[in-house]
């Protein structure tokens, strides 16, 4: 139900950025940014970890990323070579994850590094909207938000490339059994 919320803010979130409502948008990835970790939270204090959660709350997380960026790229907050290459990781581990289920494969575990990276990201995108904002916060603000953004774009493809060597062991691991049990 969190991640459905989180879903729900999504368009919410998007409206107020174009309409120049920062604080409110400020406000409305907050509680996301919160929803999201009491999610996770909740559902392993209270032994409620689902496949539906588990694969609602990494979709509710790469929605709120891209549309996040497109709105803050759109408003000149972020430059577009961030957009693409935050992008460009999620396309290349989708053709991943299609590649493993016609394999027959269940998608692979979450990593750390990857928790790491998306916590970075979400966290740098209030604060470089709150750059915006013309005082000393500001100034603060975006050079934080810049670390953190730098730092999550690292941890986000250090991820991926993790997930790619995990999928390809696991692939290969595959086609050596079957051609272990064909071999006479």
């Amino acid at each position: 139900m969190i991640s459905l919320a989180r879903l729900l803010l999504v368009p919410v979130f998007a409206w107020l950025v174009a309409e120049g409502h920062d604080a409110w948008a400020l406000v409305v990835l907050a509680v996301s940014g919160a929803s999201d970790w009491l999610d996770g939270v909740l559902a392993r204090r209270m032994h409620q970890v689902t496949r539906l959660g588990q694969m609602l709350d990494p979709a509710a997380d790469r929605l709120f990323i891209l549309v996040t960026l497109v709105a803050l790229a759109w408003r000149g907050i972020v430059p577009l070579w961030l957009v693409v290459v935050l992008v460009a990781r999620d396309v290349v581990l989708a053709v991943m994850l299609l590649v493993l289920a016609r394999a027959g494969y269940p998608p692979l575990r979450v990593h750390l590094a990857g928790k790491a990276g998306t916590f970075a990201i979400m966290y740098a995108f209030p604060l470089l909207l709150l750059s915006e904002w013309p005082s000393a916060v500001g100034i603060a603000a975006g050079v934080v938000g810049w670390a953190c953004a730098l730092w999550g774009v690292g941890l986000y493809w250090f991820a991926g490339a993790l997930y790619l060597t995990q999928a390809a062991a696991v692939i290969h691991a595959d086609a050596r059994a079957s051609r272990a049990t064909r071999t006479p």
